[in-house]
């Protein structure tokens, strides 16, 4: 017990410091990446809408075609990672999206619109598989839901504090002769260009050169993460070796893809079309308000599901992760995000959204943790990427669908349905999954699902 109690204290502090260390600035720079994937959702109700003539078909089909972009150059993104190092190809990536964030200030048609949206795809592809990559390599796998927790608390700190901002900004309408939606464009791009410059001297690509780090710390995560993935390339499971055919292969992954796809429709169907949902409400109980309050209300979801996330994440790592830490949420999201509809005021349509952006961000860092625990190597970049893609076609379906379901029916009561649909949908494949592959996890001894290929 003597000689165990100093590796205890060894890797305690390790864990604490990339906890400080990196996790804060990696999920900075995600909030800032997702303020500037969503800010368009933001500006359509406050002045863009209009500005541009565009229908609801339309915006959804701007707020889509992002993600096609980002499909097209994903999985080579997260392989030149892979190949040249998070901190080249983070910064890379930030200082380019943030210069094609910059260029929709000056947009003036739905074809520009169109454009720019694609091509900010096209600049932030691999970003976000590429950060989950870059912190599975940095903790051993019993450590990696707590820190992709405290990463994933910036994507709802974004709406929580960039509502509020992206409305402060759209008040300053005239400021340097822009109209207010204009304004909230220029300011919420430049922080990416000037964090892409900060994370190339910042960020370290494995424990090994991490100055910050005692020796003890070092050689610790260092032979702890080595026999980890000689435990995954040494395993019978052929879907564990660290080649690129080995995520294309595997049925796991692309179930897990599937999992993924029915979160994220749920996501990004809120994240785009929450703020033009509010600004219905002026119409549909008679009611007024103004930009910052329709800012405010947009906020109220998400301040909870951040709370809900972090306890939530932290009973996964304490206890074991189980089937339930996905399909569980899953389930609740979907059948409460119909329940929406049939509110009789705001608060309590506010109220029903709420749970359901708890629902979905408290399963989506605990199923992040799953695929780097039989992935390694360039298997693991490949399979984050392709699971991410699925994420990316639901991210555009969700808002093109969304926007065209609701054109065709004139209310957005279909567009939620299959919204839920999509969510139990995700809960129904985990717990297959799950029943299919059960295993012991072999570095703690407990059972994590899932965790063996499907055959």
């Amino acid at each position: 017990m003597g000689a165990d109690a100093p590796v205890a204290a060894v890797e305690r502090t390790a864990i604490k410091k990339v906890s400080v260390r990196l996790v804060p600035f990696v999920a900075l720079m995600f909030f800032v990446n997702y303020l500037d994937r969503t800010a368009v959702s933001f500006a359509e109700p406050n002045g863009m809408g209009s500005d541009l003539a565009l229908t609801a078909a339309q915006f959804g089909f701007a707020s889509g075609i992002f993600f096609l972009g980002y499909i097209v150059l994903e999985v080579p993104s997260n392989m030149a990672l892979h190949r040249f190092g998070a901190r080249r190809w983070l910064a890379r990536i930030m200082v380019t999206w943030g210069i094609v964030s910059l260029l929709f200030t000056w947009v003036d048609s739905s074809g520009q619109l169109y454009t720019l949206r694609f091509l900010l795809g096209v600049a932030e592809a691999g970003f976000f598989p590429g950060a989950i990559l870059f912190l599975s390599q940095w903790v051993p796998s019993r450590h990696r839901t707590k820190i992709l927790g405290l990463f994933y608390l910036a994507q709802p700190l974004t709406t929580v504090l960039g509502a509020p901002l992206a409305g402060w900004l759209i008040g300053h309408h005239g400021l340097f002769g822009l109209e207010g939606w204009r304004v909230m464009f220029l300011f919420v791009s430049i922080p990416a260009i000037l964090l892409g410059v900060i994370a190339w001297f910042y960020l370290i690509d494995k424990p090994a050169d991490a100055t910050w780090l005692t020796p003890e710390e070092r050689d610790w995560l260092t032979d702890e993460l080595a026999a980890e993935n000689a435990r995954k390339t040494g395993h019978q499971d052929k879907h564990a070796k660290g080649d690129l055919r080995a995520a294309f292969a595997s049925g796991r992954v692309w179930v897990l893809a599937l999992v993924y796809f029915g979160f994220v429709y749920g996501l990004y169907a809120l994240a785009f079309f929450l703020p033009t949902i509010i600004n219905g409400f002026q119409d549909q109980y008679d009611t007024t308000f103004s930009v910052m309050d329709k800012a405010w209300i947009t906020a109220i979801p998400y301040l909870p599901a951040a709370v809900v996330l972090f306890f939530w994440t932290r009973h996964a790592t304490r206890h074991g992760t189980r089937t339930w830490h996905v399909a569980g949420p899953a389930v609740v999201g979907g059948l409460s995000i119909p329940l929406a509809l049939y509110m009789g005021s705001p608060a309590a349509t506010v109220a029903v959204i709420t749970v359901t952006a708890c629902a979905i961000f408290a399963a989506l860092p605990v199923f992040w943790s799953v695929p780097s625990r039989f992935l390694t190597g360039a298997a693991a970049a490949a399979g984050i990427a392709l699971i991410n893609t699925a994420g990316n076609i639901a991210g555009f379906a969700a808002s093109y669908v969304t926007g065209w379901l609701k054109d065709w029916t004139g209310a957005y009561y279909v567009p939620l349905y299959l919204v839920g649909f999509f969510m139990l949908l995700s809960a129904v494949l985990m717990i297959w999954l799950s029943a299919r592959n059960r295993t012991a996890d072999p570095a703690s001894g407990t059972e994590q699902e899932p965790m063996e290929a499907l055959r």
